[in-house]
């Protein structure tokens, strides 16, 4: 029997884990934390519950598919995927089902109904070119292209938008500012800026609103626990609260790993840890593509107890910007922060109202933020919570700081402490490149022989479902070489 050791129990970690064990292999996986999940986490306190990490669930048919029938895992399909409230005073409730979306969006914004469902459309084309290539399977096997698929998605290349900018497709199909800026921001979904992230990333729409967004019974944590409880049942053994200090190899060659002191040796290794932490536990050099790219976007998050309730709030809520190109100009090409951040606010006590006390909400604020550099975010915290503050109290016509009864927060350097994500990035490498896809690290190593790679920092990327395809892709490039259970 073949032995596997994955490194951290993230989402792509447990996922490579599950399906390993389904076939035959035997697997531990070694986690720094006491729970699986990664940065899907949680914070308590006050009586008041909160998703410490991801907050939006899409694509549950990932999810799903890892889980056997005797585990309990519930969901409900979002009927509005979001408040949305822009600097005008526009206000946005956004329908869940593509074809009110349309209506209603041309209405308030006062836009074409057919340039947004072809904009809706050529999201659903983007997915339907791009997921079987560049999402389901590894960029770096020579078998992803000469497959049908594969070579639907070369000959398609020239038209999925790798040569404009997100922002300027969208500027082009539409005419109202907030609109565009509403299409802008699925460019945060991978820590990018949409002025210079290639318009294929138009494809995320899709996944929300083509797709659907949904709220798992007992909130986001309940993926991480699911998961956990699948992995164990099919076997796989879980080492929590050990630290690995070395991935070991011996003529380039994965003979196991060292966590809390001690050696264990294994087959084979799969690092679902941030791809540069794994470089330097191999005592590898960064490869020149790697260390060249631009981090993504960290968070400021403050998790806030309300003693209070809002109607006009949904689960998911956006505050926008009144300058988005210049808070995306401060993170990325001055690292600081902008006087007028979009703020985000995620309240899981409108599905689970035991996540609040009686009459109060559960509120998870964030901005996007720079990656860590050495800046003074200490100060950065004090100057966002006055800056988050004063907007949403001005846009809600209520004074939020003294219904603030508890608080916690997350900076980029606790995002990196906590996750062991390089610079506190959320999702490895930005997007602001053309060529970024390619440039990421591939699910397996093409230098250390039996070294694989999952998790948001490697291909195909960052997010609950792009984990699992990562963790998806390294096993099955595993299984197909190793063939455990024959």
């Amino acid at each position: 029997m073949k032995k596997v050791c994955i490194a951290g129990a993230g989402i792509g970690g447990l996922t490579a884990a599950i399906r390993l064990a389904r076939e035959g292999f035997e697997v531990h996986v070694f986690e720094q934390k006491d729970v699986a999940g990664g940065k899907l986490a949680e914070i308590s306190g006050a009586g008041f519950r909160f998703d410490a990490g991801p907050s939006l669930f899409t694509m549950p048919h990932y999810i799903k598919n890892l889980l056997s029938e005797d585990i309990s895992f519930q969901f409900k399909k979002l009927n509005t995927l979001c408040h949305y409230f822009f600097a005008d005073g526009t206000f946005f409730p956004c329908p869940a089902e593509p074809e009110i979306f349309t209506v209603q969006a041309a209405k308030i914004f006062n836009e074409d109904k057919n340039a947004i469902n072809n904009h809706l459309k050529h999201s659903k084309y983007l997915y339907e070119i791009t997921a079987p290539v560049f999402l389901e399977k590894s960029l770096h096997k020579r078998s992803t292209y000469t497959t049908a698929t594969g070579l639907r998605g070369i000959v398609n290349l020239p038209f999925i938008g790798i040569h404009r900018s997100m922002h300027k497709a969208n500027s082009k199909r539409f005419k109202n500012p907030n609109l565009i800026q509403l299409f802008n921001r699925y460019a945060t979904y991978n820590g990018s800026n949409p002025w210079k992230a290639p318009s294929t990333l138009n494809v995320i729409p899709h996944l929300e609103m083509g797709m659907g967004a949904y709220f798992p019974k007992g909130g986001m944590i309940s993926i991480a626990r699911a998961l956990q409880k699948q992995a164990e049942l099919v076997g796989v053994k879980f080492h929590f609260k050990h630290s690995i200090s070395s991935i070991t190899q011996k003529h380039n060659q994965i003979t196991g790993l060292i966590a809390n002191g001690i050696t264990h040796e294994s087959d084979m290794v799969v690092s679902n840890l941030d791809v540069r932490l794994t470089y330097q536990l191999l005592n590898q050099s960064l490869p020149a593509k790697i260390k060249k790219s631009e981090p993504s976007s960290s968070a400021l998050i403050f998790y806030w107890g309300i003693k209070g309730t809002f109607p006009s709030l949904d689960l998911h809520n956006i505050f926008f910007s009144s300058d988005y190109k210049e808070e995306f100009e401060s993170i990325f090409d001055r690292g600081t922060l902008c006087k007028d951040p979009t703020v985000y606010i995620n309240i899981s006590s409108k599905e689970e109202p035991t996540d609040a006390p009686e009459g109060c909400e559960n509120w998870f604020v964030m901005i996007n933020a720079p990656a860590n550099k050495g800046q003074n975010w200490e100060a950065y915290r004090q100057k966002a919570k006055e800056l988050i503050l004063r907007k949403i109290s001005k846009m809600l016509q209520c004074e939020i700081g003294p219904l603030i009864v508890f608080e916690e927060f997350l900076d980029p350097v606790r995002i990196e402490k906590q996750t062991g994500s390089t610079f506190g990035s959320l999702y490895g490498s930005s997007s602001n490149n053309l060529m970024s896809a390619f440039f990421r690290q591939a699910n397996f190593s093409a230098a250390t022989r039996e070294l694989y790679f999952c998790g948001g920092s490697v291909h195909p990327g960052g997010g609950i479902p792009l984990c699992v395809l990562g963790g998806n892709i390294a096993s099955d490039i595993i299984i197909q070489k190793h063939h455990a259970k024959r």
